[in-house]
This record gives structure tokens, C-alpha cells and sequence, in this order.
């Protein structure tokens, strides 16, 4: 992941040297004002339930009552979300915070910086091949288990996990991590492995067919983990600042929206962001994030949690160094649109 993100910088570092000049002044690319609105690219880094604080604030039209015209595109990876962030394609990016520690840590000037976490556990379950009455994790050990990329959140979540269950990754059990992020699934029904790690709808879908049975959440056995959260590079966020405060706010009404309504109620107003999920599968997969207390009651990127996520990445060896909080987060959008 660290390779990725070294040479995607490095490129985008020598293009912006060589157009020097050549941009717009007021920090707008991928956006662009008009009367009446203003018009964001926001780049997700998959298109999940797991999000679903977000969907309700587009199909509320949350955003519209902030003024703001919001596309949404789809990433497929923290790695592109970062690159369509850094070389300007899009404005807001939806990842990991690790790939904003990464980029960081490699020297970049105009660096991306978070504010507001939307998510407070890891969103993905550990899928078994067969039915499990009490699962325990040691029961890992001696198997093999389609994992994540190495570096990002999914596949260090899982080790961590690992190691406090006194397995170790590299030697009690067999990880996977050759399939790329989106066929591990189909690669699980296939035949491959004893286990999967699979985000939603991919664990469901599995059981509905037969192929597989959720046995663990990734969320409930590893604790709060910031695990994703909503960044801007740090010119943007210093130029346009009512920009991102109203960004957030929609965000805040999308987050008190999933707080005060039930499953059933989510599931039906996000359903227009899931089409191929039909009502029933989209409600059971909203109760298993809304009963593992996915979602913060606020937006707030707390020090404790961006230490607890320099922990995990240096327990998993990406981390070349400790990096300032107040470098990389920035609370006060969040905390304004909390009332706080």
C-alpha cells in the first residue's frame, strides 16, 4: 500500500511542478461555484451500507439544504480515493485514515487532512465455510482465510485481532491476501479457503446461497476503531471553509438521522443507493452495523482514536514514524455541527 502511495505521490509531485501555475487560484478543481449552490466531488471508497449515515444525507437531501451539489464517485480502493484527492479530480475523499498518515509521512506538501469520522468499528465478518454453534477465534489456526490488502484497515483490523487471541498472523494460519478486494467472495464460493473476510452485502449474499455462514463481526471483537472518515487536502479545507463546515453539517444530520430512526426506517430510505439489494437483505444488513454500534452519535475525530489507529498501524509494521494529531485532524467542522 506504502509502495502505491510513494509512487502515486511522487508522480503527482512532479505534474504539479511542472504546471506550476496553471491551476485555478481559489482552490477549486474538481468543483466548480455557481449561483445558488456549490458543486462538490466526493469520492468514496467503496459503495457500502456500512456508510450509510452518508446515503441518508444524500437522500434527504441534507446537502442541497446546505447549498451544496454533491457527485458522488466511486473509488474501488483507499489508493485511488487518495489519488483523485492529491491530484484534484475530486474534493472530499471517503477512506481510511491510514492513507492520509501514508501520504503524509511521505512528503506531501499539499497533504490531506481529516474532519469527521463517520464510522467508529470495523464493518466487515468473518464468513465460514461451515456452520459454527460457538465460534472462538482460535479456531483459525491451522486454516486458511481470504484476507485484505496488506496496509489497509480491513487486513490490519483482522491481524490485530489475531494477536489479541494469542494467534500469530504469519504463523498459526494461512492468509490469503492474493484476491483482489471485490472477488474474495465469488473467489469463497468458488472453493478458496476456510474462511473469508467479507464487508456487506458480500457476507450476506454468501449465506443466502449457501456458501457460506457469518460466524464473527470484525467490529464487535475488535472494539472502536476510527475506521473511516471524511478528508480534504489541506488547501482546500483553508480556502474554503463554509464549504466544508456545510459539508459537514449534512453530515450530522445524516449521522442524527441513523441515531433516532430504527433499521427498518434506514434501510428504506438509503434503498434508492441499493437497488440490486432487495428491501428484506438491505434491513438485515443495517440491524447487524445499527446492533454493533457502527456509527459515532457525532463526527468528531477524537486524539484518543487517531492514537488507537497509530497503534494498529505500527503493531502491523506500516508505520515509519509517530505523526502529529493536530497535523492530520481537524475537529472544529465536526464539532460546530454537534453544537459543541
Amino acid at each position: 500500500m506504502k509502495k502505491k502511495l510513494t509512487a502515486l505521490l511522487m508522480t503527482l509531485l512532479l505534474f504539479s511542478t511542472l504546471f506550476a501555475g496553471c491551476g485555478q487560484t481559489d482552490g477549486h478543481t474538481a468543483s466548480e461555484k455557481k449561483e445558488g449552490s456549490q458543486k462538490i466531488v466526493l469520492n468514496e471508497v467503496a459503495h457500502s451500507i456500512f456508510y450509510a449515515p452518508m446515503y441518508v444525507a444524500i437522500e434527504e437531501g441534507y446537502f442541497e439544504e446546505e447549498g451544496l451539489d454533491v457527485t458522488l464517485v466511486t473509488g474501488f480502493g483507499a489508493d485511488k480515493t487518495m489519488t483523485a484527492l492529491l491530484s484534484g479530480e475530486a474534493d472530499i475523499g471517503f477512506m481510511g485514515s491510514e492513507s492520509t498518515v501514508y501520504t503524509y509521512l511521505e512528503g506531501a506538501q499539499d497533504y490531506v487532512v481529516n474532519f469527521a469520522q463517520l464510522t467508529q468499528r470495523a464493518g466487515n465478518f468473518l464468513v465460514s465455510r461451515e456452520p459454527v454453534d460457538h465460534f472462538s477465534w482460535d479456531m483459525l489456526k491451522g486454516s486458511t482465510v481470504l484476507g485484505g490488502r496488506k496496509g489497509g484497515m480491513p487486513q490490519m483490523v483482522f491481524e490485530c485481532i489475531l494477536k489479541k487471541n494469542s494467534i500469530d498472523p504469519a504463523t498459526d494460519l494461512t492468509i490469503d491476501q492474493s484476491i483482489d478486494f471485490g472477488s474474495t467472495a465469488a473467489a469463497f464460493s468458488g472453493g478458496n479457503a476456510d474462511f473469508t473476510v467479507e464487508f456487506e452485502p458480500h457476507a450476506t449474499a454468501l449465506e443466502a446461497k449457501g456458501d457460506g455462514y457469518v460466524v464473527a463481526s470484525l467490529g464487535e471483537s475488535s472494539g472502536y476503531v476510527p475506521y473511516t472518515a471524511f478528508s480534504a487536502r489541506k488547501s482546500f479545507i483553508e480556502e474554503n471553509p463554509d464549504t466544508i463546515q456545510a459539508f459537514t453539517n449534512a453530515l450530522q444530520k445524516g449521522m442524527d438521522y441513523v441515531n433516532l430512526h430504527s433499521p427498518e426506517e434506514i434501510a428504506k430510505c438509503i434503498s434508492p443507493q441499493f437497488p440490486e439489494t432487495d428491501l428484506d437483505t438491505l434491513t438485515k444488513i443495517v440491524t447487524r452495523y445499527y446492533d454493533q454500534d457502527t456509527w459515532k452519535g457525532d463526527l468528531i475525530f477524537e486524539e484518543k482514536s487517531f492514537v488507537l489507529l497509530l497503534n494498529i498501524l505500527e503493531e502491523a509494521g506500516e508505520l515509519e514514524k509517530r505523526v502529529d494529531y493536530n497535523a492530520l485532524v481537524d475537529t472544529s467542522f465536526a464539532e460546530k455541527a454537534a453544537g459543541k
